[in-house]
């Protein structure tokens, strides 16, 4: 069974890569890319070059509420991460009264067209609570009325191999008339991988003219600052002169100027990286460049990321990383196939 995947707010390319490449040992299960939308012309470009760049113009760049969706290709399989800006809960969570929140309703309306026989839905673990849960539980019924079974998990990457942690809600549904019922991976048996953010730089060592490894600049009052706070500190529990503590009153943020911990996985990679919100070095007085913090999301260093290097590193911070979502997208094909796996029960009410 061919599954032909379109894609809304596709990003880079980290659902897609995970999905293309997922393999259970049945040629005839797997995913294949048919179309995908992101409005971010850098965006799309990182995708076109990476998932698709023999058919260019199956990637429609342009704003999702301005989409033909009755027009795009017809698809038995849809992936959407949403927008996760009014959701965080690193920003102020407006949930469905701001500007992002609504746009999931787009991912509705084209399963409501085009009936994919599945789906697979993502955002942050902030989701759960945003609007008091009133917006996930609005999420979740509208997904149930178009017709599918949902199964909601709270999937936590390091768990599962990825060295980061990164945590973030992600909905299979499966249409209501197919005779499937979809179980979440047990991430058992990832517990033995080294998934230490050290051991994701370093091993094989990245070549000296990879993609997107050009260095950060940074500041003399950076590098000192660096050099007094240790692995796994930030500039608030490290043990910083006066000249270079930050004046801050109110919440102070533990990723500022944090360095990573060698020892285990990254904190969340993100796209910011302005006042002191880039991901530092366990070992050097610097940030992490594009292409480390790109293995922390476990791209491959031939994936070529598109665009200027600000541009590149919210691209980063805003994919999922591709081996997770090639873990799940496998437990999906088997399900499909009949194929027995370990699983856990879904740790999200519905």
């Amino acid at each position: 069974m061919i599954f032909n995947l379109g894609e809304l707010f596709c990003g880079p390319g980290g659902l897609a890569y995970g999905a293309i490449n997922a393999d259970i040992g049945l040629p005839d299960f797997k995913i294949v890319h048919n179309w995908a939308n992101d409005y971010d012309q850098d965006t799309c470009n990182t995708y076109i070059h990476n998932i698709c760049p023999n058919t260019p113009t199956s990637v429609i760049c342009g704003d999702v509420r301005k989409l033909d969706i009755d027009s795009l290709p017809p698809i038995n399989a849809l992936a959407f991460g949403f927008p996760c800006n009014d959701f965080s809960v690193v920003g102020e969570q407006k949930g469905f009264d701001g500007t992002f929140g609504p746009l999931y309703s787009y991912g509705i309306k084209v399963l409501k067209k085009h009936k994919p026989m599945w789906f697979l839905a993502e955002n942050v673990g902030g989701l759960k609570s945003a609007n008091d849960g009133g917006a996930f539980q609005k999420i979740l019924s509208d997904m149930k009325k178009a017709g599918y079974r949902v199964y909601p998990h709270l999937y936590k990457f390091e768990e599962y191999g990825v060295p980061q942690a990164r945590h973030r809600v992600i909905i299979i549904g499966i249409r209501k008339d197919l005779p499937y019922e979809y179980r979440v991976p047990s991430p058992a048996e990832y517990r033995n991988i080294d998934n230490s953010c050290r051991t994701a730089i370093e091993v094989p060592p990245i070549a000296a003219d990879a993609f997107n490894n050009e260095l950060t600049r940074q500041t003399a009052t950076v590098v000192e600052r660096l050099t007094y706070i240790q692995p796994g500190q930030n500039a608030f529990t490290a043990d910083l002169p006066e000249h270079l503590q930050l004046k801050v009153n109110g919440a102070k943020i533990s990723q500022i100027y944090k360095r990573l911990d060698p020892t285990k996985p990254a904190y969340t990679v993100t796209g910011s990286g302005g006042g002191g919100t880039h991901i530092y070095h366990y070992a050097e007085p610097r940030a992490l460049t594009n292409r480390e913090r790109a293995r922390l999301q476990t791209f491959p260093d031939t994936y070529h990321f598109q665009g200027p290097k600000e541009s590149v590193r919210k691209q980063i911070g805003m994919a999922v990383p591709c081996r997770g979502a090639k873990i799940i997208f496998e437990a999906v094909l088997k399900t499909f196939a009949g194929v027995a796996y370990d699983s856990i029960p879904c740790n999200l009410e519905e």
